[in-house]
């Protein structure tokens, strides 16, 4: 008994003593907040009141998600005369991807006769000649295919496009990337819904789901999956089934080609141009299909620098997108929520810079709320970093649940490394958003793909990679700085902040190493090993 009451005495001493803490009195009638306090708390707060808004914004999408789950589009009707089908191809300096792209068009079960297949090629390198080669190889086999290179990149893809739809002959415009691998079935399958006597007119897009053929090469593309799979399932399925807009992926997608004219055509002054394509097409009445259903496979980025260009990509060309098309959004008839939805989807990455200077205040914030009473931070402080934070977890995990029912749960253990990876890349989304919203143009930096798929593959000795920069040293010393906040909040006994702030630690050590690291050594990934490149798969070498 004696022995049972010391270990009863033992657990409880760590647990009331620091309850004692969080509810000590001690500093509530001699603190006084000075100038300093209120600088910081003041925009302290501000910045996790809109990061919570962003995050309940998530919960929001979820609960669309299930709220409006019957408001799927049905089977169409069989199709008793198939139209003709223009399918594009753009691509940039892919020399280990075209040829795997071209082959799977040419299975396409459509007939030959109504496609029209066109490689959009503003490459600078060899590319052209991998691409021109495969192109003959493949028309002198029957196939509809030609091969347009263009000598400048004006409007980078948008300009291929466009000046692909000069000669055009198709009434739908299928568009592919040059990692993706549609199935022979992809037109068959979505073609229809155009068709459709009941509203089918009126269907300006058919978006598909990507799918990805590397998902398991290692920690970085497992995280991607869940990264985009979220995208898919959660953003594009409550958007459609609530019936507000939702944008063009880019690939993997058909497009009324009237829809594309009425909207004004492909315009390049921001870096997605799908995106603003698709926000013009939806003003002016267009509906947009999401199809989850029919899946497109596609190649994730497996260096931690075409990560982070790509993300960049996206965050800066979706700020672009807001400030163009947001006021004729707000301007427009279309109802508040709508609206609503529009405003959180374009804005969203305006989280990126906050991110960032809720990094920088939050060690000077944590001084300050100690001498303001840890009850009150566990009141106000934690559930707003719960709203900003933990929405993320939800919305993740619902769209691994939908997709993977029977092995969903696996995601749990790789939501720590979801969320260390979002914090991580928010220094170079934070410049990208910055620089978007200061109206400073870039170009349109291509993520380069290698022809990877499982676990097999290397980049190791292949061209493309994006250099690293002057970035990965900022962020491998914001988690140094994360380190030391680590330890001041051990020092006061902060024990509940400690989890929160390890995820800052370890997304911005585990970006910037990586960056850097596969700067120097492409090899380096975890838990996986890198054979030797393969031949392409048709027989020609490898590079």
């Amino acid at each position: 008994m004696a022995l049972l009451l010391s270990v009863a005495f033992a657990v409880q001493n760590p647990i009331s003593h620091y309850w004692h803490k969080i509810t000590d009195p001690t500093f509530r009638s001699v603190y006084h907040a000075n100038g300093f306090d209120l600088a910081m708390m003041i925009p302290y707060f501000i910045v996790l009141l809109v990061l919570a808004v962003y995050g309940l914004h998530r919960y929001w999408l979820v609960y669309d998600y299930f709220a409006y789950s019957k408001n799927i589009p049905p089977d169409p009707p069989p199709v008793t005369q198939w139209p003709r089908v223009t399918v594009q191809l753009p691509i940039f300096n892919e020399r280990y991807v075209i040829e795997r792209l071209v082959e799977a068009v040419s299975r396409f079960d459509y007939p030959a006769e109504l496609l029209d297949v066109q490689v959009l090629d503003d490459s600078t390198d060899e590319t052209r000649d991998v691409a021109r080669a495969c192109v003959e190889r493949h028309a002198a086999q029957g196939m509809p295919i030609v091969y347009i290179h263009r000598t400048n990149r004006e409007g980078y893809k948008a300009g291929a496009l466009e000046n692909g739809l000069k000669t055009s002959t198709g009434e739908f415009v299928a568009i592919f990337d040059a990692d993706f691998l549609p199935e022979p079935d992809f037109l068959r399958r979505t073609i229809p819904y155009f068709m459709n006597p009941d509203g089918g007119g009126k269907i300006g897009m058919v978006q598909t789901r990507w799918t990805y053929l590397n998902s398991d090469y290692s920690l970085l593309t497992n995280v991607e999956t869940i990264l985009l799979d979220g995208h898919f399932v959660v953003e594009h399925g409550a958007r459609s089934r609530r019936g507000t807009f939702f944008n063009f992926n880019g690939t993997a997608g058909v497009w009324r080609r009237k829809a594309i004219d009425d909207a004004g055509g492909w315009q390049h002054d921001t870096l997605t141009e799908d995106t603003d394509l698709s926000y013009r097409s939806q003003l002016k009445g267009w509906k947009f299909l999401y199809l989850p259903q029919i899946e497109c496979a596609s190649e994730l980025p497996v260096d931690m620098n075409g990560f982070k260009a790509q993300q960049a990509r996206w965050a800066k060309g979706l700020m672009q997108t807001a400030k163009k098309i947001l006021p004729k959004v707000l301007k427009s008839d279309a109802p508040w929520h709508v609206k609503t939805e529009a405003f959180f989807h374009l804005t969203g990455n305006i989280s990126y810079p906050l991110m960032i200077l809720l990094s920088t205040m939050l060690l000077p914030a944590m001084i300050v709320r100690f001498y303001q009473g840890w009850f009150q931070m566990l009141v106000i402080d934690l559930p707003l970093f719960l709203a900003s934070t933990c929405s993320i977890s939800s919305f993740y995990l619902v769209s691994q649940r939908e997709l993977r029912p029977k092995t969903w749960w696996r995601t749990f253990l790789y939501m720590p490394f979801v969320m260390a990876t979002g914090i991580g890349i928010s220094v170079r989304n934070a410049q990208a958003v910055i620089e978007a919203l200061l109206g400073k143009k870039s170009e349109f930096a291509r993520t380069p793909k290698f022809n990877i798929e499982g676990k097999q593959g290397t980049f190791a000795k292949k061209s493309y990679r994006n250099k690293a920069g002057w970035m990965p040293y900022a962020e491998v010393l914001l988690g140094l700085y994360f380190s030391l906040t680590i330890v001041y909040a051990i020092s006061n006994e902060n024990y509940a902040t400690v989890p929160f702030l390890l995820l800052f630690v370890w997304g911005y050590l585990y970006t910037g190493c990586m960056s850097l690291g596969q700067t120097y050594f492409a090899r380096l990934r975890f838990g996986v090993n890198a054979p030797e490149m393969r031949p392409a798969t048709s027989g020609a070498p490898g590079f």
